[in-house]
């Protein structure tokens, strides 16, 4: 007896095959076939494919890709065979990129870096800052212009560039607009013209991000502070530390901390001021992470005293200060008697305080009125 045949018809495809009657009637759409001459040209220079596929597999099904030309441009400009390999696998858009983009590129970025190998660094770094759409060139060439124009140091443009490009990939009149918002809160707060440059420079070196933010809302923290009786001497300090920059923050969050810190400091409004003035990051705090910390504190005998007297503690993780409270008991530091400043500061600062406690202990004191052992001799 004869099988029949029955014809059908793909409804992703929209060919018709012959299948059996029994067999499964689902279709699933193929893709396409990786670009072996990108494949090829990608093993030449030692690039790990495994991980292009993990990452970015859809780049080896485009085509073209310009691989011989990344690595040549790449190769000018003073980089290696390791930079090279590691600048595609961690962005493997890169080879997407036409030869003449690539090269309006680097016309641009050697404006505002003072050597080939400054660039290199960059693009090592940032390599999606460099190898970006034509289509953004424009916006790019005409923000750098901008930031020129205020005399802004040529390495701090290229690192807004490298770390923030999506500011200089939008249109230059956002900003000048936000930059023109910082300048005038600066000078509402009774700072001086002539150190506006640098200060603006500092500003935008610590945290390039400022530029993608609303003026807004920058001028709706700053008014929520003044309510809550900062004074524009005090707003400055505030507005010239990276960690207590207000873009990054909303009133209504700003109020939920300072509510609960005050409550659980049982300090006066005036104390708290102080408190936000000695650790800005305070600020950017959620309640649930203050509360952990606080209780922490509590529980190894901390009073609320002390940590309003070195509020930067509260900037580290519980598993930091618990590991940095073992390591000062162990050489006879008492964190209860001896004050928290000895936990402040970086891992390095920890180390060099640590260092000091240890020779302290391991030094025998001199005393100057014992007897001198006088030899046998």
């Amino acid at each position: 007896m004869l099988r029949l045949i029955t014809a059908t018809v793909c409804c992703y495809c929209q060919h018709v095959r012959v299948v059996p009657p029994l067999a499964a009637r689902s279709c699933t759409r193929l893709s396409p076939a990786e670009n072996q001459q990108t494949v090829d040209a990608l093993y030449g220079l030692s690039v790990d494919i495994r991980r292009v596929r993990k990452m970015k597999a859809w780049v080896l099904h485009r085509t073209p890709a310009y691989v011989n030309e990344a690595a040549c441009l790449l190769r000018g400009l003073g980089a290696d065979s390791l930079v090279i390999a590691r600048v595609i696998e961690q962005h493997p858009e890169a080879i997407l990129c036409s030869p003449e983009e690539m090269q309006s590129q680097q016309e641009l970025w050697m404006t505002v870096c003072p050597s080939k190998k400054d660039l290199v660094g960059i693009i090592e770094k940032f390599p999606a800052s460099f190898f970006t759409s034509a289509r953004h060139h424009e916006n790019q060439r005409a923000n750098i212009q901008f930031f020129q124009s205020l005399g802004i140091n040529k390495r701090i443009v290229s690192k807004l560039m490298a770390g923030a490009p999506q500011s200089f990939s939008q249109p230059v009149q956002q900003n000048q607009r936000m930059v023109q918002t910082l300048q005038d809160a600066y000078l509402h707060l009774g700072a001086r013209e002539d150190n506006m440059k640098v200060w603006l420079q500092k500003l935008l070196s610590q945290n390039p991000y400022v530029l993608l933010k609303s003026p807004e809302a920058m001028q709706d923290n700053l008014l929520f502070l003044h309510d809550r009786g900062f004074s524009s001497i005090e707003l400055y300090r505030l507005l010239s530390k990276l960690k207590g920059f207000v873009t990054e923050l909303s009133p209504d969050g700003m109020r939920h901390t300072l509510t609960f810190s005050q409550d659980t400091l049982g300090c006066s409004d005036e104390e708290l001021r102080e408190v936000i003035l000695k650790c800005p990051a305070l600020l950017y705090y959620p309640v649930p992470i203050l509360t952990e910390r606080f209780q922490n504190f509590l529980a190894v005998g901390v009073s609320m005293a002390q940590i309003m007297e070195t509020p930067t503690v509260l900037e580290l993780t519980t598993e930091i200060v618990l590991y940095r409270i073992e390591k000062l008991k162990a050489y006879g530091y008492d964190i209860r008697t001896g004050g928290l400043e000895a936990l402040n500061g970086t891992k390095k600062d920890f180390e060099k305080s640590y260092g000091r406690l240890q020779l302290r202990r391991e030094r025998p004191m001199f005393n100057p009125v014992a007897p001198l052992i006088a030899s046998d001799d």
